[in-house]
């Protein structure tokens, strides 16, 4: 099969790191596979999908997001495949459009459990029929079906309805022993000292995201405790104003983009994401993956993977997270006991398994 997945960038992300981690497995399978970007700067994940991927082919359509030009340009790139699979709102919607000017078969997979749209009443019937062009709607998580079916309500809610069965979930998935078998970075790299306790977060700087929190606790934890910061996003800018402002700047790094994630994250004592809400994070499986304690918001899209094998804490409650760390830091058994259980969980999110769920899909569109 002819493949092409469509995203709006391959900056970092939940949904930018699955595309680049699934492409040279459906590759491996047979399929041709490739890219096309509404935003086309040069990354990391872009470096390594190209080192990983020799010959693929990545189809820039520009620099924004929403540029109503991207509808002609993306007619004439999808007649060239057979399936059509996006990621992300603007690609969701721009693909649909770009579908009623070619033939071709569409997949999309929705990312999180809600979004701003979803407030939007007048924009309702937009979505209700951009889902509707596509012949299947795949969510990360149960809960994100839940919420879409919900959301769209009518025969998406029917059992009896053919487009009840167009929505299914499947688990987002990573190279677990890759991110478990990694070598830690070296302290001279890092920067850690001897007695630091570091806790980190991989994840962009956006709304959804809740950095904050982190910054927050270290107000109340002593400075041996260090938050690092993976990523980067529109509230970058912000986040560092407040570590200024609350006097914690100098326990907090801001590491930017990175293609050693895995090393990172061994390099580190605990994992945490933070969120006020989340489809099934990637984060939040690489995390659990590195044989390190993970911490979450007990928010939709976190609490089912965390709940009962890593830890939860209240939304934005700083002092629940500080009580943990300090937790954390002071009973090595309990350590220990956290990152076992998380390293158990990790392993029912191998990649491999979401591969071959996608190519399932795929193999009944055609």
């Amino acid at each position: 099969m002819k493949i092409l997945q469509v995203i709006t960038s391959l900056l970092t992300g939940g949904a930018e790191t699955l595309v680049v981690n699934l492409v040279p497995r459906f590759r491996a399978m047979g399929d041709e596979v490739d890219v096309c970007l509404f935003n086309g700067v040069e990354t990391p994940l872009m470096e390594r999908l190209r080192r990983e991927n020799p010959g693929i082919r990545i189809w820039k359509l520009g620099k924004g997001f929403y540029n109503p030009l991207y509808v002609v340009k993306l007619a004439r790139i999808m007649r060239r495949y057979d399936i059509v699979h996006t990621h992300n709102s603007s690609p969701q919607l721009f693909v649909a459009l770009a579908s009623v000017l070619c033939s071709v078969e569409l997949c999309s997979t929705e990312h999180n459990t809600s979004n701003r749209k979803r407030g939007w009443k007048w924009y309702a019937p937009v979505e209700s029929w951009m889902y509707g062009r596509y012949d299947h709607v795949i969510c990360i998580s149960k809960v994100a079906e839940d919420k879409l079916r919900e959301y769209m309500g009518g025969e998406w809610m029917d059992r009896r309805s053919s487009r009840y069965g167009r929505i299914l979930t499947i688990e987002n998935g990573v190279d677990v022993n890759a991110f478990h078998d990694a070598e830690p970075l070296p302290d001279a790299v890092t920067g850690r000292q001897k007695d630091d306790f570091v806790v980190t977060m991989v994840a962009g700087f956006r709304d959804a995201k809740d950095q904050d929190t982190l910054v927050r606790a270290l107000t109340m934890l002593p400075d041996c405790h260090k938050l690092w910061l993976v990523g980067q996003g529109v509230r970058m800018d912000e986040v560092k104003a407040l570590a200024e402002k609350l006097g914690v700047a100098s326990r907090v790094r801001f590491w930017g983009l990175r293609t050693d994630v895995p090393r990172v994250l061994k390099s580190t004592d605990v994992v945490c994401m933070a969120s006020h809400w989340e489809g099934l994070s990637l984060s939040n499986i690489e995390g659990m993956s590195v044989g390190k304690p993970f911490m979450a918001s007990d928010v939709n899209g976190l609490r089912e993977v965390t709940k009962g094998w890593g830890v939860l804490f209240p939304e934005s409650d700083a002092r629940a997270v500080a009580d943990e760390l300090t937790r954390l830091h002071d009973d090595r058994a309990y350590y220990d006991a956290v990152a076992d259980k998380c390293w158990q969980r990790a392993r029912q999110f191998d990649i491999a398994n979401t591969a071959e769920r996608y190519q399932a899909v795929y193999t009944s569109m055609r």
